[in-house]
């Protein structure tokens, strides 16, 4: 087994994440022996702020990172096809259902550690070890506050009638509408969610367009009453915002300040979230050093600045969080094993395929 150099703080529940003091990334780990070597990160991860990430894990253990950035379909028919000559020793991207087609494939080998299990909430990660969540994004409910008095509480409200004409979202192709609908598929069953389905097509204000920010604009536009986002396209806009450095169609506060958000189903199965999230390679060549970064991903320093870097909730429960992410707010998540949207994404698709939601 590796030896732990990193130190590892306590769990809390993601509830008490507002009693504590917001940070943005500081020394907050042990510095470790250093290592010898290399490793090789595949990643679709595609924010200019994972630099910091990876440039204070090679300060801290020695290790050199040779990276490899492309889309993640990319990466894993580059792996599939590479086989056991594949040079990666980690897979890290975005969606729990893409860490799920990759584990179909053989891509992964499990990594068994007590300090992982122990950080990383068992619902954030593979049963068995094969990838690890460590960071998320929940999918919420934006509105305009001056139009919808009476905002949806759920993802099931969204087809509700009275709000025919106010809703836009991406495209059913996009991975986070088919992730909600497999979740939903895993809550509900098939005929539920193939009927929130429809209901939901039923109330689009306009053809699905464009990407999250694009849905969060068009309420500033006027174009959309409500709309479906993840929490880190948000709280981007308010942390540059802050800074004096807008997204275009946000730098007036004012129309900010005129969106309301709602954290859904927070009287039942709780808010869908997703995950960054990462495992080492099958035939990983350098496996040690692998999994030291896996464990470097979920200390306090990486978490914190998972939040502080690109406004996204960290993983591990209790990591302070960044303005942004605060201002956001605190909510009960739903906790089935994020498996289920790989094991239900193909069906998700042909629920939106059946419906004729594009």
């Amino acid at each position: 087994m590796l030896q732990r150099t990193l130190r590892l703080a306590s769990r809390t529940s993601i509830l008490a994440l507002g009693a504590l003091a917001l940070a943005a990334p500081g020394a907050m780990l042990a510095t470790p022996a250093l290592a010898d070597g290399e490793l090789n990160l595949y990643s679709s991860r595609h924010y200019d702020t994972d630099e910091r990430l990876y440039s204070d894990f090679e300060e801290l253990t020695g290790i050199t990172i040779n990276r490899i950035e492309a889309s993640a379909d990319e990466l894993i028919a580059r792996m599939d096809e590479e086989g056991a000559n594949s040079p990666a020793d980690i897979l890290m991207t975005v969606d729990a259902g893409r860490l799920w087609r990759a584990d179909q494939l053989g891509l992964f080998q499990p990594y068994e550690s007590a300090d992982l299990d122990e950080r990383v909430p068992s619902y954030l990660r593979h049963p068995a070890g094969h990838w690890y969540g460590f960071s998320q994004r929940a999918r919420v409910i934006f509105y305009d506050k001056s139009d919808v008095a009476n905002p949806p509480m759920s993802y099931q409200d969204l087809a509700d009638p009275q709000y025919e004409g106010q809703v836009c979202a991406r495209s059913s192709s996009n991975i986070y509408m088919l992730s909600l609908m497999a979740g939903l598929v895993g809550h509900l069953g098939e005929d539920a969610a193939t009927q929130w389905g429809e209901g939901l097509v039923s109330n689009f204000a306009r053809e699905p367009e464009g990407n999250d920010t694009a849905q969060i604009r068009a309420l500033v536009s006027g174009e959309c009453d409500i709309v479906l986002s993840n929490t880190y396209y948000f709280g981007r806009i308010l942390r540059r915002l802050a800074e004096g450095n807008p997204v275009e169609g946000f730098e007036d506060q004012a129309a900010i300040d005129g969106i309301g958000w709602v954290f859904p189903n927070q009287e039942d199965i709780g808010t869908h979230v997703n995950i960054s999230g990462a495992g080492i390679a099958a035939n990983a060549p350098n496996p040690e050093n692998a999994a030291l970064f896996l464990e470097y991903l979920a200390s306090d320093q990486a978490q914190a600045y998972f939040s502080a870097g690109n406004d996204e909730y960290p993983a591990v429960m209790g990591t302070p969080i960044s303005a942004s992410v605060a201002q956001l707010g605190f909510f009960r998540q739903d906790t089935q094993n994020l498996s289920v949207l790989g094991e239900n994404q193909p069906l998700a698709q042909e629920i939106y395929n059946g419906i004729g939601y594009r």
